[in-house]
């Protein structure tokens, strides 16, 4: 293995294994100090950054294009295989700077802003599992791996939005949105088998594989219901207000930076089906401008700053979007760059942030007026109430979720477990009646 594949391995390598081991020793009963804790996340980081530069600087002087880790197939079934490749090429690289530096900050972060709070060690476990997944996801040289790093991003989201698991909103909420995950990364699911059914293979470590016009469409149309459920796109927005229950580092970084991107990481890696698909292409850019509008007049209702935030972040993904729709790579590449570290910053500051403006909305004696009057001002003032109603609702898109997607997987569940308990209560029985009777049940039964 040469120096630039065990680079690439140990950064994407090395949060999953200390997140195994402190879960192991946690397991054993011991419970470290928190400055173990910080200080442990810290050095991982840091020697993250540090092999990452490396990789970085090695690629750039010898002019290689990309770098790729083959450690073989995890198992082959006939003409399947899954193959574990990891690639670290032009459009990964910048995933994975992103992906280290802002799990590194957040992680020094966490460590004053949940000092001495019950799971404080939960916390940081589920951080290192959650930088684990992303990293998995934008090294993977194929879509069998990014689906394992997909499922570990989708799995932290969750238990980090139920973090305060004390209270049941939290839990409610998390549940909703593991409910959208799941329905919407059936596409993600789908799309994979698709591709190794007509292309024979989902890896792109070798070269992308191109399908004919039909199937092209189907595949894209299956990795975008994926995406747009991961980045909460139109009409699958209403569950990332509920996400901001969980602790404001985890917002951040899951709704600010790096999570609400791994959809259009998704699209961006298949865009040279995209660009077979015009069809394809000009879903993306309507599900984008749609999200955008949503996102600009929901987040104008919004009452509080977290919520604000997570709209704002909704409405610069659905740009987006629009950009990896139009085939402008590079744009979006930059944009999310650029969005993922304002926003982070923005999340972090929230707090101080509030107070800041309420010293300035005092200062100047209470005469800090709203911005945004120039856009209502374009509108009647029935359309303006009409619309500030339809804001407040969230633009109905709750109601949509809960009749479309959480209620018919409720019941599906139910059916399940129904069919679950069917299947134990026979045998029960089965070995009830196979059991001898002792003598003072033969006597009593006399």
């Amino acid at each position: 293995m040469s120096f630039l594949q065990g680079a690439l391995v140990f950064v994407v390598s090395a949060p999953g294994a200390v997140f195994g081991v402190l879960s192991f020793l946690w397991l054993l009963g011991w419970v470290p100090a928190e400055r173990t804790v910080s200080r442990i996340t810290g050095l991982t980081f840091s020697a993250c950054a540090a092999a990452l530069g490396a990789l970085i600087w090695r690629l750039a002087a010898t002019g290689a294009p990309s770098v790729a880790v083959t450690f073989g197939n995890w198992f082959t079934v006939g003409d399947y295989h899954f193959p574990l490749v990891l690639l670290a090429d032009r459009l990964s690289l910048p995933f994975l700077a992103m992906t280290v530096v802002l799990s590194g900050l957040i992680g020094q972060f966490s460590a004053t802003y949940l000092h001495r709070e019950d799971g404080f060690l939960r916390f940081f476990l589920l951080l290192h599992l959650f930088a684990f997944g992303s990293l998995l996801v934008f090294a993977a040289g194929s879509f069998d791996l990014l689906v394992g790093g997909w499922e570990m991003v989708g799995i932290t989201s969750v238990l980090l939005i139920a973090f305060f698991q004390r209270r049941t909103a939290p839990v409610e909420n998390g549940l909703r949105v593991f409910a959208v995950y799941r329905a919407c990364d059936i596409g993600l699911l789908v799309g994979v088998f698709a591709m190794h059914r007509w292309a024979g293979t989902a890896s792109f470590a070798g070269g992308f594989p191109m399908l004919p016009g039909g199937q092209a469409l189907v595949v894209c149309l299956l990795l975008l219901l994926a995406a747009s459920g991961k980045a909460a796109q139109v009409p699958f927005s209403g569950w990332l207000p509920r996400a901001m229950e969980g602790p404001t580092p985890s917002s951040a970084i899951f709704y600010g930076a790096i999570s609400i991107h791994a959809g259009a990481y998704l699209l961006l890696r298949v865009q040279p089906l995209l660009a077979q698909s015009w069809t394809a292409s000009a879903l993306v850019i309507l599900i984008g401008a749609a999200t955008a509008i949503y996102g600009t007049i929901v987040g104008r209702a919004s009452a509080d700053a977290k919520t604000l935030l997570a709209f704002g972040s909704l409405t610069q993904v659905g740009v987006i979007f629009i950009e990896i729709g139009l085939g402008l790579r590079a744009i979006a590449v930059a944009h999310i760059l650029g969005h993922a570290a304002v926003r982070t910053l923005q999340f972090l500051r929230a707090p101080s942030m509030l107070h800041d403006y309420h010293q300035m909305h005092s200062a100047i004696g209470g005469e800090l007026s709203p911005t945004g009057k120039h856009i209502e001002n374009l509108f009647p003032e029935q359309v303006q109430a009409w619309l500030y109603r339809w804001a407040l609702d969230r633009g109905h898109l709750d109601t949509i979720l809960d009749r479309g997607v959480i209620e018919p997987l409720m019941r599906l569940s139910r059916v399940f477990a129904r069919l679950d308990s069917l299947g134990l209560a026979e045998p029960v029985a089965q070995r009830r009646r196979a059991t001898p009777k002792t003598p003072a049940e033969l006597g009593a039964s006399r």
